[in-house]
């Protein structure tokens, strides 16, 4: 049955990530929003729904290596594997706001989780943990970032220009429909997939709690990511695909860990800093691809393969780590 599991919630998730990808353009183009507002915001948080959800089950069963297992791995799997299946597709674009606003924004995100769980550099503590307190910074955190988005949605709102491309004809009540239909898919899928399929195969292989938080989990997390972004990418929808995975990695942050560690306080393993470090440096690597190759402020395929590479190097890492 866990397979069967594992199959129906694949199919769950990716037809939920094209019903969202379908009604969150047809939203945005009606009220003059931008796709990638729309990608950062509510098809971020609807991807983000499976960490969320995965983290509170693992917090109540005090399995704090698979929580934090669960969140860096899948932030790593956003940027290598998500956005190099997606930009091997078609070549990823990115705003200039993008590049020296929201990348930046999720490279702090990443600081500041490392500065809260890492006690025992900060004040010399023999425990490090993700405390209630540290949750609460984090959601102070995750407010200010929704702050800025809804003040990129009031700029736009008075821009007067015309929007390029194919307009979705879609009607408001569908176009809603399609969104809590394809966040239905990606919660369940996402449930399904994981929980019910992915965690009692890797437990039976004799997989430890990190290590399934950092792969299968992290993977299983991430394919409501990657079915969105590479739907987008396949409709050339690309402002969507690259809002996705930098609302999303922000969101895993402020949000799972932010209402998680609320709930339960996250212990925290030392062994996870290098996976830290890794995180940082496929962001800063993803920061710096935007200034290279021609045109500028484009993940292109060769740029995607390099992305792939490095993922398929950190999977072999982890699991010769064990």
């Amino acid at each position: 049955m866990t397979y069967l599991y594992l199959v129906i919630g694949l199919i769950l998730v990716i037809k939920g990530a094209d019903f969202m990808v379908e009604g969150a353009s047809s939203i945005a183009r009606k009220f003059r929003i931008s796709d990638f507002v729309i990608g950062l915001t509510v098809v971020s948080f609807g991807t983000s729904l499976p960490e969320l959800i995965i983290g509170l089950f693992a917090g109540q069963k005090d399995a704090s290596d698979m929580i934090i297992g669960n969140v860096v791995g899948s932030n790593i799997a956003n940027i290598l594997l998500v956005l190099g299946v997606a930009a091997a597709i078609n070549p990823l674009p990115a705003t200039n706001r993008t590049v020296w606003r929201e990348i930046p924004f999720t490279l702090i995100a990443s600081l500041i989780f490392w500065v809260l769980v890492n006690d025992h550099v900060m004040s010399g503590s023999n425990d490090s943990a993700l405390g209630r307190n540290d949750g609460l910074v984090l959601l102070v955190c995750f407010c200010g970032f929704i702050m800025y988005a809804f003040s990129i949605i009031r700029k736009q709102q008075k821009l007067e220009t015309e929007w390029g491309g194919e307009v979705v004809d879609h009607k408001p009540l569908r176009s809603t429909v399609e969104i809590m239909a394809g966040m239905a898919g990606l919660y369940f899928g996402g449930v399904l997939a994981v929980e019910m399929g992915a965690i009692p195969i890797a437990k039976a292989w004799g997989m430890s709690q990190g290590m399934i938080g950092l792969t299968v989990i992290a993977i299983g997390t991430s394919l409501p990511e990657l079915a969105t972004s590479v739907v987008a990418s396949l409709k050339k929808n690309t402002d969507i695909a690259v809002g996705n995975v930098v609302g999303s990695n922000i969101f895993n942050i402020f949000i799972v860990l932010g209402v998680t560690s609320t709930v339960s306080p996250i212990a925290f393993d030392e062994k996870f800093n290098t996976d830290i470090i890794i995180m940082l440096v496929a962001t800063f690597i993803l920061f710096f691809t935007m200034f290279i190759g021609s045109p500028k402020r484009t993940i292109q395929r060769g740029e995607a393969i390099l992305f792939l590479v490095m993922y398929f190097a950190y999977m072999g890492f982890v699991v010769n780590r064990g």
